[in-house]
């Protein structure tokens, strides 16, 4: 069968040297950033301080905008920040939690760093409202968490794409029984972004966190927060700093005058660097469309399904294709082990404990590599090859 998106393989070097199945934990290395992040050495090199007025004291919001075309945002909504705990925290400091409302609603799927955050920001007093799986883990449903909300709520942090199974989250009855009763919804969509097509305007969400760093293939260091455009004008992060002000370089030692648009979520110096390395990915993406990735994901990841089920492997990940994001979560016997010996063999996978290992083919990942992931699978396990990384543990996963 013809695929015309891998017409864009040739752009992303480690697929010449691996089977790189792990794109939601970090995607693929665009060609493009050798010469954006030489554009930035020689940017420094030549222009010097006057890279600022040139264009880098703007780039943080420049590139937002681009992002903001790919997820339904207005112009100057999305600001870039370094990873999802410092965005949690800046807009976790917008808020007052010693009024009535003094409840916020998660999921079990949340991923820990943001749970860390909510734990050490939140007053001891608020309640953290966790709505659990009834599955083991691989769905949270809908109607619970919309059960949980209420008047006494404030916030509702919640996942779009759980990071464990890829399960999609039904949000748009979330946000609109959060906003029926005035509370306010932060939707993490790190695991849907480039992959899971979205309109945040259409969604009528409050604030939407996610990052290039997976599907976006953007890397490090690349996290965008879009705020509705009413928000830009009222809210007031605690955790703020000179790009932020209205008027950074009357250096006033004084009340800070907010900006209204992007730029009123930021803080101190970016890493500019990494903006430039983010930037290739989101053009890629972009080009491509997130619409055309989603139907061949769709398609691949049903093709993973099918080949794990019949050589007898537990699956963890929805088998509606509207409810599964990108990745496909096998759990084989000795998961870790074979997950080890994959990795040995350049098949590029992760493990993540009480979920076993996640394949995550993207657009320029060819069906061949989805049936040799399971073809090696196999061999592992009927050779033994999986036994000589028993008894160890690697500290990254």
């Amino acid at each position: 069968m013809s695929d015309p998106l891998l017409r864009w393989r040739d752009q992303f070097p480690i697929l010449d040297q691996t089977t790189y199945l792990i794109n939601n934990s970090l995607g693929a290395m665009p060609r493009g950033v050798y010469d954006s992040l030489r554009d930035y050495a020689d940017t420094w090199a030549a222009r010097g301080v006057r890279a600022w007025g040139e264009g880098w004291w703007e780039m943080n919001v420049a590139l937002g905008n681009q992002v903001a075309g790919i997820i339904g945002a207005p112009p100057n909504t999305v600001s870039m920040h370094q990873n999802v705990s410092i965005a949690q925290g800046i807009l976790l400091s917008c808020f007052d939690f010693d009024g009535p409302r003094n409840k916020v609603v998660i999921e079990s799927g949340i991923f820990p760093s943001v749970y860390y955050v909510l734990r050490g920001m939140l007053p001891p007093h608020v309640e953290l409202c966790m709505v659990e799986s009834e599955d083991g883990g691989t769905t949270v449903p809908v109607e619970r968490i919309i059960d949980a909300i209420d008047e006494r709520t404030l916030l509702v942090p919640i996942s779009h794409v759980l990071f464990r199974s890829a399960y999609i989250l039904d949000v748009k009855p979330i946000i609109e029984k959060a906003h029926a009763v005035g509370a306010i919804v932060i939707l993490d969509g790190y695991h849907a972004a480039g992959i899971v097509p979205f309109d945040v305007t259409a969604l009528d969400v409050d604030f939407y966190l996610a990052g290039v760093l997976k599907w976006m293939c953007g890397g490090p260091g690349g996290v965008f927060l879009y705020a509705r455009p009413d928000y830009l004008e009222t809210i007031r992060p605690g955790l703020t700093g000179w790009m932020a002000h209205q008027r950074p370089f009357d250096f006033e030692v004084d009340d800070i005058v907010l900006r209204e648009d992007a730029f009123r979520f930021l803080n101190g110096t970016p890493a500019i660097p990494s903006l430039y390395a983010n930037r290739p990915g989101v053009e890629i993406i972009a080009q491509v469309g997130v619409g055309a990735i989603r139907e061949k994901s769709k398609r691949q990841t049903a093709l993973l399904i099918a080949l794990a089920e019949e050589a007898g492997f537990a699956v963890h990940s929805p088998r509606q294709p509207d409810e599964r994001g990108g990745t496909v979560t096998i759990d084989p016997p000795h998961a870790y082990e074979v997950s080890r010996e994959l990795l040995a063999r350049d098949i590029l996978i992760d493990y993540r404990p009480q979920a076993g290992i996640r394949v995550s083919p993207h657009f320029y990942n060819s069906d061949d590599e989805i049936r040799l992931v399971i073809e090696a699978i196999r061999d592992i396990l009927e050779t033994g090859a999986w036994e000589r990384h028993a008894g160890g543990r690697a500290f990254v996963t």
